[in-house]
């Protein structure tokens, strides 16, 4: 698959590697090529060429990424957008809080920003290198999808599968990634209690 990543940082750098080394053709977008540093085998690009991928995915800092996507509205047309950002403000510094309101998520304002772009929530409750890694855990855990078009819920659900993920729990419409994201100020405080990001959420009944 020909995808796009927005976004050079942690996040964005994990998921192009995993990415590239899957076999999958992968784009950074950024406006500054020569500064970045892209994994072998992807290629860094602006933002505009990143977007023409099949898979479109947003990776960039939550607090900037609705202003930066809204920028490439003509680009994102037609096409799937994953969206693994998280609406952290660290303002006043660590741990952070939510810039969002209870009745809304930050995959809402990108699809608000985005009609003709299916936005699609996932990956964003746990850390870059489980994002495509599930075995990287002692026992399975979940990810779970949000969404309003069932055709691009289902490629990113079939991507996730082809790397390992087994429980994908699909929550229903984009309005549930109201409470995906509000689990990150609880993963925040189990990461501090913990000393690391190496867990994840499971279901289990």
């Amino acid at each position: 698959m020909n995808i796009g990543i927005l976004g050079t940082g942690m996040v964005g750098q994990a998921l192009a590697e995993g990415l590239s080394q899957a076999g999958h053709s992968v784009m950074m977008g950024t406006r500054d090529p020569d500064g970045r540093h892209a994994p072998d085998g992807v290629a860094l690009v602006a933002p505009e060429q990143a977007c023409n991928a099949g898979l479109v995915i947003n990776a960039l800092n939550g607090g900037v990424c609705v202003g930066v996507l809204e920028s490439l509205t003509d680009e994102l047309t037609g096409k799937v957008l994953l969206d693994v950002a998280n609406p952290l403000d660290f303002s006043a510094g660590f741990p952070p809080t939510l810039f969002t309101e209870q009745t809304e998520s930050l995959a809402e304002r990108i699809q608000w920003v985005l009609p003709a772009t299916a936005v699609i929530k996932s990956l964003n409750t746990l850390t870059a290198p489980l994002m495509l890694n599930p075995g990287g855990l002692s026992a399975p855990s979940a990810v779970f999808l949000s969404g309003d078009d069932v055709v691009a819920k289902q490629l990113v659900r079939d991507l996730l599968t082809s790397f390992g993920w087994e429980q994908i729990i699909d929550l229903g419409g984009l309005s549930t990634a109201r409470g995906v994201e509000m689990l990150m100020p609880m993963w925040l405080t189990v990461m501090q209690a913990m000393g690391d990001a190496q867990f994840n959420w499971a279901v289990i009944r």
